[in-house]
């Protein structure tokens, strides 16, 4: 079943010699389940599709379809309120709340969107991630890695229809970054998550199912 579809996606930057175009006519699907690695240079546009898949930027062109909406038809209030329900986002530099503690920054979509708090739920994902024994440790209380699988666990506590994850381990050691690629592909297949990654690795690309490849804004493998 297809939960993701990118048609024609192009985004330019300012206008005559300033013009940049950042994603140039990319077209693409996901299906529901699958675990999918974009890998790109620096500057490949990998950053700007991931952001136009999200919802936190529009498009100069071209539609992005989840789960058979097409989200650019929302208006920026009602795109907000599908970034918070259905879409996860992961990113290099973790952005937890630093007076919340790791309870707390897991369960933040659920308190801004005024929903329950399953606390079998919650607890279950604790344990996911190892992180039952660090529940009320701050973020500056825990290491790169345990800050990354918080921020994990923030975007997968609502069940979103699909995750985002931006470099989820350019800011890790070696054995940090290990656990959490373990970690996403282990949410891919026990809780069935749509996930979709952005890497320069290719070892950490080669954990997915499929990988596609972007240079100069367009999708060339």
């Amino acid at each position: 079943m297809e939960i993701l579809r990118v048609s024609n996606l192009t985004k330019i930057y300012g206008k005559d010699e300033a013009k940049v175009v950042a994603l140039d006519n990319v077209s693409f699907s996901v299906e529901k389940g699958e675990f999918v690695a974009i890998v790109g240079a620096s500057g490949s546009g990998k950053s700007t599709l991931l952001h136009l898949i999200g919802g936190v930027d529009r498009p100069t062109s071209g539609k992005v379809y989840v789960d058979g909406k097409d989200i650019f038809e929302l208006n920026d209030d009602k795109l907000a309120i599908f970034r918070r329900r259905q879409v996860g986002l992961i990113y290099q530099f973790y952005n937890l709340i630093p007076i919340l503690n790791v309870e707390e920054n897991i369960t933040l979509p659920l308190s801004l969107d005024n929903r329950e708090i399953d606390k079998q739920k919650l607890d279950e994902m604790l344990n996911l991630l190892g992180l039952q024994n660090r529940k009320t440790h701050l973020p500056n209380e825990l290491s790169g890695g345990q800050q990354q699988r918080t921020s994990i666990g923030r975007a997968l506590i609502t069940n979103p229809t699909i995750v985002l994850a931006d470099e989820p381990t350019g800011n890790l050691d070696s054995k940090s970054s290990d656990e959490i690629v373990a970690l996403l592909k282990k949410s891919n297949k026990e809780l069935k998550q749509t996930i979709i990654m952005i890497t320069h690795n290719m070892e950490i690309a080669k954990c997915a199912d499929r990988i596609i490849r972007i240079e100069d804004g367009k999708l060339i493998a």
